[in-house]
């Protein structure tokens, strides 16, 4: 089974949206939002190709592959960089970086915090593991391994959020929406 940094990241945003990754049903590709994303990690920031480099880590951790693609991780300074399109869902954008860092440890590469950079905003929030993060993600991993398994989806979430979810529509097909 592999986990990656995107099945982090659903998950503290939606258990249904991370099973439904995980099992293959990806909507993405038809997300206007998920594409703007895309740009704005693309296009801001074009003097760091230069500096700094895009790497793929993995680690073998008890039976599971985990594996995670940071967009720009500065050698010299030891930082994580991470560009996000908005902060609606930060907690889980910060869960995700915290999983680079511990990726990063567990393949013995020392790094100093993270930084998610939202460039439309202008705005930067700092991100520093500690023991107690790696505890809760280390139960993170055992429970979407537990969720990827299951037979069938977990329930819609039915929040705020979910109007903007590229699985807005599968989610509620065929639901009454008053």
């Amino acid at each position: 089974m592999t986990i990656n940094a995107t099945l982090i990241n659903l998950y503290n945003v939606c258990p249904r949206e991370c099973w439904f990754h995980a099992n293959g049903i990806n909507m993405e590709q038809t997300s206007d939002l998920v594409a703007d994303g895309k740009v704005v990690e693309e296009e801001s920031y074009l003097q760091r190709s230069d500096k700094y480099s895009q790497i793929e880590l993995t680690y073998d951790y008890k039976g599971v592959l985990l594996t995670g693609k940071i967009d720009f991780y500065d050698t010299k300074n030891k930082i994580i960089h991470e560009t996000k399109r908005s902060n609606k869902v930060e907690q889980a954008h910060i869960w995700q970086v915290k999983f680079y860092l511990w990726l990063l440890e567990l393949n013995g590469i020392e790094t100093e915090k993270g930084i998610i950079e939202y460039p439309r905003l202008r705005e930067r929030e700092e991100v520093y593991l500690d023991e107690e993060d790696i505890n809760y993600l280390k139960k993170t991993i055992k429970n979407i391994k537990t969720l990827v398994n299951q037979t069938e989806c977990p329930p819609v979430l039915n929040t705020k959020i979910c109007k903007s979810c590229s699985y807005y529509d599968f989610c509620y097909a065929g639901e009454l929406l008053l």
